[in-house]
């Protein structure tokens, strides 16, 4: 029985310290070489909101895609995060739509962070 969560505990341990590595695997300059993201600052009864498209240049389908928006103050320092959701498929030379309610902030920050690569090409998550 010892053996066995001694077995366990070190999986748990290889695969816990493998997300680091994973997350390095796509630098900014490789996401933005797949897409372009296109957005607007609006305004709903709820408080300020990020909305627009995901356009995926890359030569295959992306699902189940999140955005990191980073809050900035005037400086262009980071003072939090809210992740958005992309609505569906941002498809092969398409877009998707995304909208999120967002912190008032001076600025902010719009980028991929996760999605699956579906279809056209190799299939694997990507993302930071």
């Amino acid at each position: 029985m010892r053996q066995r969560i001694a077995l366990l505990t070190a999986l748990l341990v290889v695969l816990v310290g493998a997300g680091p590595v994973w997350a390095q695997l796509y630098a900014p300059e490789t996401i933005d070489q797949d897409f372009r993201v296109e957005w607007q600052v609006g305004q709903n009864r709820k408080g300020p909101t990020v909305e627009g498209y995901v356009y995926n240049k890359a030569m295959r389908s992306a699902d189940h895609m999140r955005l990191k928006i980073d809050q900035l103050d005037g400086a262009g320092r980071v003072l939090g995060t809210t992740t958005a959701v992309v609505l569906g498929t941002v498809p092969l030379d398409g877009r998707a739509y995304f909208s999120a309610l967002v912190p008032p902030a001076a600025s902010y920050r719009v980028q991929p962070y996760s999605w699956d690569w579906t279809g056209g090409g190799a299939v694997g998550s990507g993302g930071m």
